[in-house]
């Protein structure tokens, strides 16, 4: 289940690296979220969540059940999903207003369109 996971992983780092190297900015954004959606996925693979317990802490702060999970990718995820968040929202904002300024989002004409 793990080579799945980390086929899957690739997959989605190639997707987001080819949307990344495109010229649209809706495309770009695209790639961004996907690669943010990948560093997820791969912070999920470091924690071996299938071969672990369920990280329920008891009330001396332990762990009630033997061989559970790390917590702490979770949070790093959960940290990581904040923050792709509102990167997402600025790119989208920044997109937005470089279509309105220009009326396109290809990167070639809005070069085209500072140079004059």
């Amino acid at each position: 289940m793990i080579t799945v996971l980390c086929i899957l992983i690739g997959l989605i780092f190639a997707g987001a690296t080819f949307c990344l190297l495109r010229r649209s900015l809706m495309r770009v954004l695209i790639g961004i979220l996907l690669l943010g959606h990948g560093v997820n996925l791969l912070l999920l693979a470091s924690s071996d969540p299938i071969s672990r317990n369920v990280a329920i802490l008891g009330e001396d702060g332990l762990p009630t059940a033997a061989g559970s999970a790390d917590p702490l990718p979770q949070a790093l995820i959960l940290t990581a999903i904040v923050i792709g968040f509102g990167l997402s929202v600025f790119t989208l904002v920044l997109a937005r207003s470089a279509y309105m300024r220009g009326g396109s989002d290809d990167m070639r004409e809005l070069e085209r369109e500072e140079e004059v």
